[in-house]
């Protein structure tokens, strides 16, 4: 019987003009130990925005920054409920992503020839229903589809390790990533383990400071896009020449100048993928 005490939950509110839905969304977006939630009240003028945070130093610091007010929720199991409100994630018809253990069970008995993959809705990025990391997902489906020899993918901002694994799964013969939360590394060595992955290595590295050692036929890069931005010449030398390079986490309105550096880092990019306001970008290192 598992004896470990439950987290409290500190949360953090305030009501919004509907028209600052997406500042808000790019504000919080990737935070280590927060999840935010935005509700659009009846009358579709305004929002109320909700951040939950693990630790109360978060809380305090959103709301010293912006106003609002703070509650406290008693501990329960916060993973098991937002489990519950997320559907399976399929992905082409090669993967699903499941978020607890009976949605597994139900989408392998029925689905016995795709692989299945349980990430269960914990305070880390990445449970796979966001468009950013899903459009991943998908690119990396279809580039595992069209490979002939073993390959290697090195995930740059793991979140809860969902793309690394993917990416395990789908037959990489070498697979690593890297986050700068050492909850995010926890919860993604965790998740190996209830997919009994191995091999995969994830380590806590800072981008601004982590240095290349190995490249990799397929680098994932789904994080903010100020840090995109500013790692492009990490992220090339990263990829193998020839290989291929998947970047996210970049908000349509940030695109053009985002991807303009990866440009000047000698990237050669494909059109673009937009779902909503986030586009995702496949691009080559010649």
């Amino acid at each position: 019987m598992d004896t470990t005490p439950l987290p409290v939950l500190y949360v953090w509110s305030k009501l919004s003009a509907l028209r600052w839905e997406d500042a808000w969304q790019e504000r919080f977006y990737g935070m280590p130990r927060v999840s935010p939630v935005l509700t659009t009240l009846p009358g579709g003028k305004t929002v109320r925005v909700e951040v939950y945070c693990e630790r109360q130093v978060d809380a305090e610091k959103i709301q010293k920054e912006f106003g609002g007010s703070l509650r406290t929720l008693k501990p329960q199991n916060w993973a098991a409920p937002a489990a519950q409100r997320l559907k399976p994630v399929v992905v082409r018809d090669r993967l699903i992503i499941a978020h607890d253990e009976a949605t597994r069970a139900a989408q392998q008995a029925a689905h016995p020839q795709r692989i299945v993959l349980l990430v269960p809705g914990e305070m880390a990025f990445g449970t796979g229903d966001h468009a950013t990391t899903s459009t991943c997902l998908r690119l990396m489906v279809d580039y595992a589809a069209a490979q002939r020899s073993p390959w290697s993918v090195l995930d740059m901002g793991c979140g809860t390790g969902i793309l690394a694994l993917a990416a395990a799964k789908l037959g990489a013969a070498s697979v690593s990533g890297f986050d700068y939360d050492p909850a995010a590394v926890r919860i993604s060595k965790k998740n190996a383990t209830l997919n009994g992955v191995r091999g995969v290595k994830f380590t806590c590295e800072d981008m601004t400071t982590w240095e290349v050692k190995e490249p990799c036929d397929l680098v994932l890069a789904n994080i903010f896009y100020d840090v995109l931005t500013l790692s492009f010449g990490k992220i090339a030398a990263a990829t193998k020449p020839g290989g291929r390079v998947v970047v996210s986490g970049i908000l349509h309105s940030q695109a053009e100048g985002c991807l303009a550096a990866g440009r000047a880092a000698g990237l050669v990019f494909a059109e673009p993928i937009r779902r909503g306001k986030w586009v995702t970008a496949w691009a080559t290192r010649p």
